[in-house]
């Protein structure tokens, strides 16, 4: 009898994760992406499909983890300093793209569909909420989280998530009968920011000690534990101040984005992200009321259409508006014009304050639950309108189960000249690039070049990454260097890797993803250059040699003080400048030395 129990209660969990695989792998080689098929799992085995699970929110109780999960990865790529340099991103164009949906979508259902002003505002503020953890997804699977696009999004993401807790504010401030005193609403800020307070502590001071401490034990299974502590701690920490858990699990990514056990922490936390990533999808898919949708299908329909397009429309206006491309403007609207998931809190925020009735909240909650569905539907749509021609790859080949102990990442200028080293010495070499006209090229003169985008850990393991003995990083775009290079770093730590740095700052960044080897693009060029303008100028050749090595040297010094954290800031006084010194006008009436060498160089102090 306990036998034909544990059946019947695992039966249930084998049809999840074995819908899941078929519909996932179907709809992924049909080209509709991974978040449709989970999407449509789930609505096939929950409550309105083969009712195999009847209590969707139960799956999503424990499938928001996945979304804390992946907002805790994402903050562990986002360092403090990146993110200063987003603010503006975060808090303005975020701010702009909110503001305005939000008013937009207001007067739409005030005046199209007969909400109350106070209604029609909630029921806006949460369909202006774009489901993070659909698009961020989307932009994983794109390879596009990285780019300057991308990054744009993921500062909309952001600030939409940190909304979620002053809208939470508004939903009680707004609810009938409302008489929250000042002090309690004074309170519940002091909450928050002491939350927040405690974390930025524990995230400077107790985490790296505790992960030292953990790995000085050699107990991997202590380490896994520990990832999952801080992230659920976090999220935990966060929720019962009254902020989101997400932004918790974000901000504890952060916190730890500088620390040395980042990538242990990313391989650990990794597989738990996927599978309740995915399962976070499938209860979605299950919370769908068809019996709702076919009772109001008309209004239900033309509030999927209405909502989507308005919101659309606010979010190609502000990207135009802030001088996005139009092609850029129309995949954000695509990747945006969606509801998103903490549109259910705000909704059932609403339903328990007494804003919403019991068919309201229904009805918005179908309407934002189709407009997920539609997201990768409309992103499709938008790759099959792409008219731009897509480049021939006549006489081009991918690579497929290749090996060899040296992969060449772009095959440009520098790619080309770094080749002539290894293949003067017979090393066995793998080039690849993602430009056909330059793979056709190579051709003519000699060289095989497969067409394959670095980026993709599916074209690296088509290469042989995981069997080479190092990876060249040659590509022109300091970006996908980037990423090229952390996902090198993560899932192939023992091969050695070396990267060409566009320019002073993006090699800052590279030492920070722990790469072995880097150059910057121009700096020996430019030192054989100035070799020879020295002596074109008449000096001799050792004297020439000479200076360019004393260049060389204080470069380094001026890096190393760059890499300990002072910034570009901080190797000012390792450079040659021509600003003309002048003397001051009244010498300095004291006795002995000035404060050090360079300040009695400034001065003129005979005495230093």
């Amino acid at each position: 009898m306990a036998v034909e129990s544990y059946a019947r209660e695992l039966m249930p969990m084998v049809a999840l994760l074995g819908t899941g695989i078929v519909a996932v792998t179907l709809f992924k080689r049909l080209g509709l992406g991974s978040v449709l098929g989970y999407l449509a799992a789930g609505l096939l085995i929950g409550p309105f499909g083969l009712a195999l699970f009847t209590d969707p929110g139960a799956i999503l109780h424990i499938a928001e983890l996945g979304v804390v999960m992946f907002l805790f990865l994402i903050g562990l790529e986002m360092q403090p300093s990146k993110l200063w340099c987003m603010r503006q991103q975060i808090f303005g164009l975020g701010v702009l793209q909110v503001m305005l949906c939000g008013a937009l979508l207001s007067g739409l259902g005030h005046y199209v569909f007969g909400l109350s002003p106070v209604v029609s505002l909630v029921a806006a503020m949460g369909f202006t909420l774009s489901s993070t953890a659909i698009v961020f997804q989307v932009l994983e699977e794109e390879g596009t989280m990285s780019t300057p696009a991308g990054q744009r999004t993921v500062s909309i993401l952001l600030l939409e998530d940190l909304s979620i807790v002053p809208l939470l504010a508004l939903v009680a401030f707004l609810s009938p009968g409302h008489a929250d005193p000042d002090s309690s609403r004074l309170m519940a800020v002091i909450t928050g920011v002491g939350a927040i307070a405690a974390m930025v502590v524990a995230g400077r001071w107790l985490l790296n000690p505790l992960f030292r401490t953990l790995a000085n034990a050699r107990a991997r299974e202590l380490m896994t534990a520990a990832a999952l502590f801080i992230v659920l701690g976090a999220a935990l920490l966060m929720d019962l101040s009254g902020l989101s858990m997400a932004m918790g699990a974000f901000l504890a990514g952060v916190l730890l984005s500088g620390s040395s056990f980042r990538h242990q922490l990313e391989t650990d936390i990794e597989p738990f992200r996927g599978i309740l990533l995915g399962l976070f999808f499938v209860g979605v898919g299950m919370s769908l009321d068809l019996s709702r949708v076919a009772a109001d299908w008309q209004l239900i329909l033309s509030g999927v259409i209405a909502y989507t397009a308005v919101k659309s429309l606010g979010i190609y206006l502000v990207a135009r508006v802030t001088r996005s491309d139009h092609r850029e403007a129309l995949h954000r609207t695509a990747l945006l014009g969606q509801g998103g998931e903490f549109a259910f809190v705000l909704f059932a925020a609403a339903s328990q304050s007494g804003l919403f009735d019991a068919t309201v909240n229904a009805t918005y909650t179908a309407i934002v639950i189709l407009s997920m569905v539609l997201t990768p539907v409309s992103l499709l749509l938008l790759r099959h309108l792409d008219t731009r021609p897509a480049p021939s790859l006549e006489g081009v080949e991918a690579p497929q189960n290749l090996s060899s102990g040296m992969l060449i990442i772009g095959f440009g200028r520098f790619g080309q000249v770094v080749s002539q080293t290894l293949l003067a010495r017979n090393v066995d070499v793998t080039i690849i690039d993602v430009d056909p006209d330059q793979i056709r090229d190579a051709t003519r003169f000699g060289f095989k070049v497969y067409y394959g985008d670095g980026t993709r850990l599916d074209v690296l393991h088509a290469c042989g990454a995981e069997r080479a003995r190092a990876i060249a990083v040659c590509v022109d775009n300091p970006e996908a260097a980037s990423r090229i290079a952390r996902l090198v770093r993560h899932e192939f730590p023992l091969c050695r890797l070396l990267v060409r740095a566009y320019d002073r700052r993006h090699a800052l960044t590279l030492i920070r993803d722990d790469v072995d080897f880097l150059v910057r693009e121009t700096f020996e060029s430019a030192l054989v250059f100035g070799d020879a303008a020295l002596r074109a100028m008449g000096f001799a050749e050792n004297d020439a040699a000479d200076t360019v090595e004393e260049v060389r040297r204080l470069d380094t010094t001026r890096f190393e003080l760059e890499t300990a954290g002072g910034g570009l800031e901080a190797g000012r006084g390792h450079t040659f400048g021509n600003l003309p010194q002048t003397a001051p006008l009244v010498r300095p009436q004291h006795a002995g030395k000035t404060l050090n060498d360079e300040a009695a160089a400034l001065v003129g102090d005979e005495s230093s």
